[in-house]
């Protein structure tokens, strides 16, 4: 685990969630008092003019790589990429090797994540053994595991035997565990290239059908329903899926929802160059989804904001479309993202933003002291963010392993100035620091 000693600070003058200026006092790893004009000798003064304090920002959806796949992230290299982005908690998903479907892979992870330091690393276990969809991988002993976990994932592999999905849904209920589904009915995904519409057409490529996404989500409701078990659906991409789950919430389904930061802004014109920086799993899609899927975080329908930060190396996208590699980085992009697509055109405010990035995550995951508010009593956890600045996205805004990101070269508003977890600084005075709490 982490040695870094928890600082003393005094932050001044920050916008709490975007509303009035507050100084937060930390100490001894939490936030021991927050008002106007506060003083302690000795601290480390943070000018926080004009910043706005969000809840360390958790992420549902995370890869990195580790055991097994290191060459395109490891569990230091991601938490890294995690903490210059303003996370302060990621969850890893379980596609390693081996598997993370077992007590021992899991422990492993969360004992990587404490030896890094920068973010707790929260691990999803595998919903089946080594994600084939056949038998249900250890769920009891994860969850009874010290990594105490509460979700389960197939990950890039649908759950796609209803019988086995009602199994997992039956046994994590138990735990209070939850489902986290990758909605893709494999048969009507087979060699598909990128989404099904227009522009596939016009390039020749195969397509990828909005229902093969939304058949799943459709009958996994009714699963879940039938149950009465907890269902989360990941990187929800096309309009008829935000119909569906927002049916289902009037039904009173205990489902909840994300959508990636590229879903909220890039669209399936951008495929027309071939650039394989833009094949991603679920593909990109129209602009009508777009705009329904932000709808849908704008009104409560999707519940979160998760990256699905999929690392690869440059070999798996340096190369023709159809040998790619799927998937995106999106850890240091994703709060500049949310703010181009979500803050600035008036969908959501600062507090929505910590709800999204932050409170429901940390819900729907089961760790209740992560995503707590910015306010005295709590943990210091939280992140100083600058919505001020726009600039073009670099690569050296990215701190990981890979630097398949779709966003270089493309202006985002906002910069993370610091990033604090349990009173320790990850990033200060927007630099990613060498060492968790390694301030001058």
């Amino acid at each position: 685990m982490s040695h870094a000693t928890p600082q003393t600070l005094l932050v001044r003058g920050a916008r709490v969630e975007g509303q009035d200026a507050t100084d937060l006092l930390v100490r001894d790893g939490v936030i021991a008092e927050a008002g106007t004009g506060l003083s302690h000798a000795g601290a480390t003064v943070v000018d926080a003019d004009g910043l706005i304090a969000l809840p360390g920002l958790v992420d549902l959806h995370v890869h990195l790589r580790e055991p097994g796949f290191e060459a395109s992230e490891t569990v230091l290299t991601g938490s890294r990429a995690a903490a210059a982005g303003g996370f302060t908690t990621v969850f890893a998903m379980p596609n390693t090797s081996p598997t993370a479907d077992t007590a021992g892979i899991v422990e492993q992870e969360l004992a990587l994540g404490e030896a890094a330091g920068y973010v707790h690393v929260q691990p999803i276990g595998a919903v089946t053994v080594g994600q084939r969809g056949e038998r249900l991988a250890e769920l009891g002993a994860m969850a009874d595991s010290r990594a105490r976990v509460r979700v389960f994932s197939d990950d890039g592999f649908c759950v796609f035997d209803p019988l086995i999905m009602r199994r997992a849904l039956e046994y994590v209920k138990a735990f209070d565990g939850v489902v986290a589904q990758h909605a893709q009915d494999p048969r009507l995904t087979e060699g598909a290239q990128m989404n099904e519409g227009a522009v596939s057409a016009e390039l020749g490529l195969t397509g990828w059908p909005a229902v093969a996404e939304e058949s799943i989500i459709a009958r996994d409701v009714l699963l879940a329903e039938h149950v009465g078990s907890r269902l989360h659906v990941c990187h929800l991409s096309t309009a008829g899926s935000v119909d569906i789950i927002r049916w289902a919430k009037k039904r009173g389904v205990n489902v909840t929802a994300e959508v990636t930061p590229h879903h909220l802004l890039l669209t399936d014109e951008l495929v027309r160059d071939y650039d394989a920086r833009y094949k991603v799993n679920p593909p990109l899609r129209r602009e009508e989804d777009v705009m329904a899927v932000r709808e849908g975080l704008a009104d409560g329908t999707i519940d979160i904001v998760a990256t699905d930060h999929a690392p690869h190396p440059a070999e798996a996208k340096a190369c023709e479309w159809a040998a790619a590699a799927n998937g995106m980085v999106g850890l240091e992009s994703a709060l500049r993202v949310v703010q181009q697509a979500m803050v600035d055109t008036g969908l959501l405010d600062w507090a929505d933003v910590a709800r999204v990035l932050s409170k429901a995550p940390a819900r729907i995951g089961r760790l209740d002291r992560h995503g707590t508010p910015v306010a005295a009593g709590h943990p210091a956890s939280f992140t100083l963010y600058d919505p001020r600045p726009s600039r073009p996205f670099a690569v050296t805004d990215l701190r990981g392993r890979s630097k398949n990101s779709p966003y270089l070269g493309r202006e985002l508003p906002g910069e993370v100035r610091w990033t604090v977890r349990a009173g320790i600084p990850t990033v200060a005075d927007g630099v990613l620091l060498d060492a968790p709490g390694a301030l001058a």
